[in-house]
């Protein structure tokens, strides 16, 4: 177990804290959390390194730079309501910073519990945010989702304001796209 914490305090010192992830809520949780919790026992020694571990079928966590990266643009605040959509470590990480937080793992990942919600985040990346997840969202609150539709995706921040939900594209990523929820591209001259 002093290796699992000595890869923890490393991940947190080499691949979160040198991407500019200042928040040291983010650091600490990060820290205090057993990411191999979130992994198959098989999958233990992958928990720390700089990858997507799938930890179901078809179900990844992010990189751990990608998550905190995701997270610290979100600004989560504590007692705000969040949403982890196929996101079990983010959910943790949220959890442990204070917000009440609702985790989303159903087959059908775009039938989301009852919102409204402050912060929504998934760990997998999505052709494009569903509808639905930009619909739950409250009054300024922040989806944290990767867009990939290619080699390579795109970390985005949708904010909910009154006259609409923008989006703003964050920092290159290449998560795997969760099952079904990938762009359909139809046949074009």
């Amino acid at each position: 177990m002093a290796d699992l914490a000595a890869a923890r305090e490393n991940m947190v010192e080499s691949q979160v804290r040198t991407q500019d992830v200042t928040d040291v809520r983010i650091q600490d949780a990060m820290r205090d959390l057993n990411r191999e919790d979130f992994v198959p026992a098989a999958k233990t020694y992958l928990a720390y390194a700089d990858i997507e571990v799938e930890y179901a079928p078809g179900r990844w966590l992010l990189k751990p730079r990608d998550v905190a990266k995701l997270l610290q643009a979100a600004r989560p605040m504590p007692g705000e309501r969040a949403l982890a959509i196929a996101a079990p470590y983010a959910a943790a990480v949220l959890g442990a910073m204070g917000l009440d937080v609702t985790r989303h793992d159903g087959e059908d990942l775009t039938q989301l519990p009852a919102g409204p919600y402050d912060l929504a985040i998934c760990e997998g990346a999505v052709g494009r945010a569903p509808a639905s997840w930009l619909a739950g969202l409250a009054p300024a609150g922040r989806l944290a989702v990767v867009e990939r539709d290619g080699p390579v995706g795109k970390a985005c921040l949708y904010i909910r304001a009154d006259d609409g939900v923008g989006r703003r594209e964050l920092f290159d990523a290449t998560p795997p796209v969760l099952d079904g929820l990938a762009l359909q591209h139809g046949f074009a001259f």
